[in-house]
């Protein structure tokens, strides 16, 4: 059971700006962090504005075809939206239609990967808890092999980097705190199907370091790739580095003996029964949240989590005069021990909200901080935020800005699940 500690205190207000955002970090949060110093990522930046400049730069020309690219740089066509889309600083509907009128192919491609977002939020909002553990297979119970977790107790991981392949991109998850999608499965891959080691030591080394890092999109991701949660694993071999980062294997030492060279064994997985909320939600409400505007008094302030930090979220936009509230939850961050660059990005979206609108920054305990304060907020379908509006109890609460509204029915596959919900129309903004 979760502390209720009254320990909690508030802390003052960042200044704007990442130098600022960085002292923020060493001075208030001190210990509640992976690394000895504080970091951040050179390539991203918090904050509404970096996310609306993103958006504005992208260019969805040419996705569907350099998507998948992983080196050198200029070959990439990721979008680099996701870190602003997890914080909730670009709603899904708002990208959605920010690149209607493009090359259709790439229009399609890019959507089909927006409702793969989706589709993880719906997954982890029915199933919540139960994503921690394989859904349809496990490896033998003598596998996977033991070991520590990547960098799980603060050793470097175990990663081969004389590879390339693994310095390249063990390096830009640590550094920069993303990845595109071709390396996450990369090394998803290299880290469960071929060497046997744990997928959620894996799952939450990437949870660390990503800057979009969410139970939804990261758990299904390392569920996809390992196999524990799709029809077979995803095979990493020397192959794709060749065909997705031409000229990468010519700089490796192990280039004459690459240890990937082949593919990997296929694991002989065991199958598990399904949870039955895959097939079925009985609490679809629950699911989805107010549809509608829930009032059952007059707030005071805006409570925000890190599930929803733009300037336009409902509850913010709906209450421009109240302060927003947000609390780091000191004992969940301090059994998280998050990379500081995760944090560094959430301390300079706070700042920057604090030019136009007082807020107010906690540290400890937030049903000490919150329960009882007549509070606004907006729903977020993940499980901790209900436990924490359970006690809460905000006065008014605003709907979730799904892109598509979560069905009832079988949620086990992505391409059923994207022919069920196909006739459903996108929530408005």
């Amino acid at each position: 059971m979760r502390s209720t500690s009254s320990t909690s205190r508030r802390l003052p207000t960042p200044e704007v700006g990442r130098s600022e955002a960085e002292r923020f970090v060493a001075d208030q949060l001190t210990g509640l962090y992976a690394e000895e110093e504080v970091v951040a990522s050179p390539r991203f930046h918090g904050g509404q504005s970096a996310a609306d400049r993103a958006l504005d730069r992208f260019d969805v020309d040419g996705y569907a075809a350099r998507r998948n690219e992983a080196y050198p740089q200029h070959r990439r066509g990721a979008s680099g939206l996701s870190p602003y889309i997890r914080h909730g600083l670009l709603p899904l509907a708002r990208v959605w239609a920010a690149v209607a009128g493009g090359p259709s192919r790439d229009v399609r491609k890019f959507r089909d990967e927006l409702l793969w977002q989706e589709y993880a939020r719906h997954w982890y909002a029915r199933l919540g808890p139960a994503t921690a553990r394989p859904l349809r297979r496990r490896y033998p119970s003598t596998e996977p092999v033991p070991g520590p977790g990547p960098g799980g107790d603060g050793a470097p991981a175990p990663w081969d980097e004389r590879l390339a392949c693994i310095e390249l991109t063990v390096g830009e998850l640590e550094e920069d705190g993303w990845l595109v999608n071709q390396t996450r499965m990369w090394l998803a891959s290299h880290w469960t199907v071929r060497n046997r080691h744990d997928w959620e030591a894996g799952e939450e080394y990437f949870f660390r370091h990503l800057l979009d890092g969410s139970r939804a999109a990261n758990r299904l991701g390392w569920q996809w790739a390992t196999g524990i949660g799709s029809n077979r694993p995803y095979g990493f071999s020397r192959w794709q580095v060749e065909k997705r980062a031409p000229g990468l294997c010519a700089t490796c030492e192990l280039a004459a003996a690459c240890p990937i060279d082949d593919w990997p064994d296929e694991p002989e997985l065991e199958r598990v029964d399904a949870d039955p909320l895959i097939s079925a939600d009985p609490d679809l409400g629950r699911t989805i949240g107010p549809l509608n505007v829930e009032r059952t008094g007059e707030a005071e302030a805006v409570w925000l989590t890190a599930e929803s930090l733009g300037a336009d979220d409902p509850a913010l936009a709906a209450n421009p005069d109240l302060p927003a509230v947000f609390v780091f939850d000191r004992e969940l961050l301090a059994g998280l021990r998050l990379s500081s660059k995760r944090l560094v990005f959430l301390v300079e979206t706070l700042g920057e909200l604090a030019i136009d609108r007082e807020v107010e920054i906690h540290l400890g305990d937030p049903q000490s901080v919150l329960a009882g304060r007549p509070v606004a907020a907006t729903f977020c379908p993940v499980p901790g935020w209900r436990r924490l509006a359970a006690v809460i109890a905000p006065v008014e609460v605003h709907p979730w800005r799904w892109l598509r509204l979560p069905v009832a029915g079988n949620i086990g596959s992505y391409s059923a699940w994207v022919k069920r919900i196909g006739q459903y129309v996108d929530r408005p903004n």
